[in-house]
């Protein structure tokens, strides 16, 4: 049990110092003996757990929207709001979210898949929840608008890390929704939609103990 626990400790050690790495240099730059410097293991541990820096890659894009965590109940389309402020919370805070989002600019398919679907699917399938509950109006394609939202998320944290390193991201995300949702909102729900979010992303995001970003979007259907 011991030696298991210590093969998830040193899986971690690599994920994290393989996500600084690539936040800080991007796919193409991104030296493993940087990684296994940062991470304090041998080349023989890192090929243990990762065979190549793309499964490296691969690991960091998957666990991108883990770093989110989807209210229980209440508004679906207010959670949908909510989670975004928590993403952009994240890439402030968090070398992983940075790196993947990073990665996923930098256009790094892996196996012929592009890095935006869990994304995609995990704002459609609040989307479709909202529309099931009478709060985005009947004409709004979840899939179709899901994939505007992150397109313009994608752009806005690009913005604000240019200009000001992210530190006026959640303000910018507020006026991306206060313009978003007039259009996809039914009229008698958009007055109890709040765009600058209903629920403190710090707070929602270290349920799970200081320093784990964690948990669960909705499954799609």
């Amino acid at each position: 049990m011991a030696k298991q626990a210590r093969a998830v400790q040193t899986r971690r050690a690599i994920v994290e110092a393989a996500a600084s790495v690539f936040d800080d240099y991007g796919y193409e730059r991104a030296a493993l003996s940087e990684i296994l410097r940062r991470a304090e293991v041998t080349k023989g541990a890192l090929y243990f757990h990762f065979p190549s820096k793309e499964s490296l890659a691969q690991a960091i894009m998957d666990e991108q929207t883990t770093r989110v965590r989807v209210p229980e109940g209440g508004s679906r389309l207010q959670a949908l709001v909510d989670i975004t402020h928590q993403f952009a919370h994240s890439l402030v805070h968090d070398p992983l979210s940075r790196a993947g989002t990073r990665l996923s600019i930098e256009g790094v398919f892996l196996n012929g898949v592009h890095p935006w679907g869990d994304w995609f699917d995990m704002v459609a399938q609040l989307l479709t929840e909202s529309k099931e509950a009478g709060e985005v109006l009947p004409q709004v394609d979840p899939e179709e608008t899901a994939e505007f939202i992150v397109s313009a998320f994608t752009g806005v944290q690009l913005v604000s890390e240019a200009i000001t390193k992210r530190t006026d991201l959640r303000g910018r995300v507020a006026v991306l929704w206060r313009n978003v949702l007039p259009a996809i909102t039914h009229p008698g729900v958009i007055i109890r939609i709040r765009p600058e979010g209903a629920t403190d992303p710090a707070v929602a995001l270290d349920d799970e103990g200081a320093g784990e970003l964690a948990t669960v979007a909705p499954s799609a259907s």
